[in-house]
Order: structure tokens, then sequence, then C-alpha cells
């Protein structure tokens, strides 16, 4: 493909929204150039196959699809599907356990009847299920048109007892002023404290903000696991991009962007040490705001996207792959069912506060909060046949109040050790044996599992302090004292030519294509 003079867009970063923003433009007939760092296109939307001579391809980083609009999907044509899963969710305590059936609302009943000693707290729960349903059917389709102001939120959900719950006072005094039991309060919260390190009555309402976005997804609030893998959906971007005309490079990292009211230019180091400069019309971020400032000073800009805060991520990731599910202290479960959802570890409300206070103090927690999902009970084509045939399965970690200020320094291998080492003690407390005994070891011996820590997903993934979200998640509307009026996308920079594509833009993170498509919806709309 012959390079022209001037790109009508260069997009920084090829994660899964700098692809989307790309595949838009492109079909739309401008000229773009994708550069991405890494060997590979996708970001955290990647799938790998993590461990020698096994043929398992696991979502390493990103795990389960929730935000990403349909409409993505179809007006890209995207070769992309979900499937959902039909337990929700699945939490032990002691022998016994909380089972929530996504399709069987009188089994969940039973099951929580028989933890609590009554009704009230599925009553509860329903209550709350049927409130953020109303307010993920108003908030949801909005989140691909310009932002609105909130007043407006609040007048289409028609319901101002939720909108104070959720958006006006801490999530954990809305959670105790509902639920009585501590078991049924942890499993709502934990939805607020996805790669989100607050209490829960932090008064800056992160954890809330946080929790509403995992309740809006699809208007429903449902998260379903990505067919073949979350490469799959990279996969499937990067070829409507490609296919629309659009540059896709890899190993081009790069090095400065050069913005003012003319247009931009950006600089990139090639794989083979040459460097490169072009000049585009408009930039598009998918980098984290506090990774592109650098690059502006670097390029001789004045503006800034970051605000000088510093993100922190808040998590740990381990991977495993097992030759069969462990079974269960709790035998009226089948781990079939238990791990066919969201397997929550230690996450009542008590245990999840005093493990942020524990981290909060500079400790790794002693009993480390966790869920896991096995994506291979929902979707077999991630195991090659042969393995699939041996009753192995996947399970992803995701271990919550890890921050990453615990494992800065020259101890960051001796503290991922302890974090990994009780987090796994954690979840064989409500295991009849021990997890690695279950454990399927590779073609070397070794076992089957891998961890990253904030400061890994940092080095890896250029995502900074490991925030997931790039920097901390924002309300899904206009804010005029922060600078983010009604009728804009969310996407817009100081400088006119510079736009944020990625997950720190408004109305960003996880797997959604939503800053990408509302990026590219802000440069069409300028002709």
């Amino acid at each position: 493909m012959r390079s022209p003079a001037r790109w009508d867009a260069v997009v920084v970063g090829g994660g899964h929204n700098g692809l989307v923003a790309a595949a838009y433009l492109a079909r739309a007939g401008r000229s773009v150039l994708v550069l991405e760092r890494a060997p590979v296109l996708g970001g955290a939307a990647v799938s790998v196959r993590a461990f020698p001579g096994v043929d398992a391809r696991l979502s390493r980083y990103s795990y389960l699809v929730s935000l990403l609009p349909r409409k993505i999907v179809t007006e890209l044509g995207l070769r992309f599907a979900t499937s959902r899963r039909r337990i929700s969710s699945y939490t032990p305590v002691g022998d016994g356990g909380l089972l929530v059936d996504a399709t069987d609302a009188a089994r969940t009943r039973a099951s929580m009847r028989t933890l609590t000693g009554g009704d009230a707290e599925h009553d509860a729960w329903t209550a709350l299920s049927a409130a953020t349903g109303r307010v993920a059917r108003a908030v949801f389709p909005t989140l691909t048109e310009p932002l609105r102001p909130a007043a407006e939120h609040r007048r289409a959900i028609g319901d101002d007892e939720i909108w104070h719950a959720l958006v006006e006072q801490p999530l954990g005094v809305t959670l105790a002023q509902r639920f009585a039991d501590d078991t049924v309060r942890g499993v709502v919260l934990t939805d607020g404290l996805i790669g989100t390190f607050a209490a829960a009555d932090d008064p800056g309402l992160r954890q809330n903000r946080c929790f509403l976005y995992h309740v809006i997804g699809g208007g429903t609030g449902d998260w379903d696991v990505p067919v073949g893998g979350m490469g799959s959906l990279t996969q499937a971007l990067a070829d409507a991009a490609r296919a629309a005309g659009a540059d896709l490079r890899t190993r081009a990292e790069v090095t400065a962007v050069a913005v003012d009211d003319e247009g931009a230019a950006v600089t990139w180091v090639d794989a083979d040490g040459t460097e490169r400069t072009v000049a585009a019309a408009t930039v598009l971020a998918g980098v984290a705001p506090a990774v592109l400032d650098p690059l502006l000073e670097a390029g001789g800009s004045d503006v800034r996207v970051g605000g000088g805060a510093t993100p922190e991520g808040a998590q740990l990731k381990v991977n495993l792959l097992l030759r069969r599910l462990p079974r269960l202290r709790d035998t009226a479960v089948d781990p079939h069912e238990a791990f066919a959802g969201t397997f929550h570890v230690g996450e009542s409300a008590g245990a999840l506060q005093r493990a942020y206070e524990e981290a909060s103090a500079g400790l790794v927690p002693r009993r480390p909060p966790s869920e896991i999902y096995c994506h291979s009970l929902t979707d077999p084509s991630i195991l090659g046949a042969d393995l699939r045939a041996t009753g192995a399965h996947t399970l992803t970690l995701f271990g919550l109040h890890l921050p990453e200020r615990l494992f800065r320094g020259d101890r960051h291998d001796e503290v991922k050790g302890v974090a990994v080492q009780r987090t796994l003690d954690e979840l064989d407390r409500y295991l009849a044996e021990p997890i690695m005994d279950c454990v399927l070891r590779d073609r070397d011996g070794r076992p089957c599992l891998e961890a990253r820590t904030p400061v890994e997903l940092e080095r890896e993934l250029a995502l900074p302090g490991g925030n997931i979200f790039h920097r901390d998640l924002q309300w899904p509307w206009s804010d005029e004292d922060a600078g983010v009026p009604a009728g804009t996308w969310g996407v817009e920079t100081p400088a006119r030519r510079l736009l944020v594509c990625g997950a720190g833009a408004v109305r960003g993170g996880g797997v959604s294509g939503i800053p990408g498509h509302n990026a590219a919806r802000a440069v069409l709309e300028r002709g």
C-alpha cells in the first residue's frame, strides 16, 4: 500500500478501541494509519496459547463482554459472537453456598432462603435488579450518542430513589440499606470494585461509577463469554479495518506526537530501529492519557490530557489450566455449575472491607478476595479437541484489592509470590482438594499457571499503574464543571486535532469499542 503524504487519521495504539475507530474511518473513505508498539494487535483484548505444548487459547487480560454495543458488531459486519452464561454466580459460604441461576428465579430464591433463613434478601435482590434494569435500558443506548446532561438521564430513568442510591450516595450505604446479609451485600458490591481500589463508602463514588458500568451493559447488565476467546474480537476488528483500507502496523512504538491548529505529526520507531514521522489531519489516541502526555511533551505540544493524576490499578490476574474442575466442600452443587458463572471467593462485604483496609496500610491482604470465570464451560471451542476430551478446563481469576503500590520496587517478585499464594489459599478454603492438585502441567512439566500484577500490566500493556480503565471511570453523561459539555462525544481534548479513542475517554473502560466509535463519529462530524 502506498502511504499518503498526509494521513487523514493516525491512530496511536492498536487495541480494540483503536481498531474500531480505524474501521469506521476507513469505511468512510478516510486514509488511516494504526501504530501499535506490540508484536500483535488487540492490546488487552487478546487470546494466547499461554502454556507450551498445550492447545488452549486463553483470554489473557480481558475476560468477558457486556458493554460492546450490537450496533458496532452489525455496522462493521464483524464475525463475532458471545455466549450467555446460564449460571450468573456461585458464592461458597462454609460448606454451603449461594447459587444465582440466571434462568431459574425459583432456584435462586431457594438458594438465598437456605443461606439467609428467609425471603427478604431475595426480594431486595429482585427489586434492585429491576431498578438497575431500568437504568440500563435508559442509559446504555445513549453511550454511542453525543453526551447528554445528567438531569436528562435522571428524567429518562424516571426513578429518583434509584438515582439517589446509585449516583448521589456511596454504594456501601445503598447496599446496607437494602441488604442485611453480609454475603449477599458483598456479591452485589463486587461489581463496584472490579479494577477499582475503593471502600464501599468512599465519598468520591468511584465504586458507584464502576458499579454503574457493570450493570448497564447491553441494556441488561449481562456479562457474556466471547466465542473463540477475546482474540476473536480483535481479529474480526482487524479484518474489518484492513478490508476498508486501513494500514495496520505492529512493532511500531510511537515516541512523539505534535499537534497544532493546522494538523499533527506522529513519530515512531520501527522494529529495526528506523525512526519515521508522518503528518496527519487528526490523531486519535488509544493509549491512556497518562501515556499520551509524555508523547505530547516529546513532540513539543503544550496540551496535556491526563490532568496530572497518577492512575493506579488494583488487581491480580491469574490464568490457570486444569486437568479437571476441583471438587467443592459444598456437595449440593456440581462444580460444572458452580464454575459456570462468576465464582466469588471471599467476597462478603466484611471480607472486602478488611482486604481494603489491609491493602491501604501497605499490606497484602491475609485473605485476598477474588472472582473466577471458567470460559471453557460456556465455550469449549477455546480448547483443542484432544484436550477437551480429557475434561480439561480453563480458569481465569481476577483478584481484588491488590493495588499497584504493594508491588512497586525491588520486592515485586517476592510480594507477587505472597499475593498469588494467599489468593490460591483463600480459594482452597472452599474446595475439597487443593486447586494446585488439579492444575495441568505443560510439555516441560511446569504447572499451567501464570499471574500478572498491576506492575506487569503496565509493562506489558502500557496501562499506567496497571489501571485497566486507563484512569478513574467517569459518569456517562456531560459534566460542564469538568469541561465535558453536553453535545460532545466525550473524546475531545484541548487540541482540536487530537482525540482520545481509548478507555480513558468519557464512557470508556471495559471491552466496548464505544470510545473508538465515538472518536470516529467526532471526526466524521467535523467533515
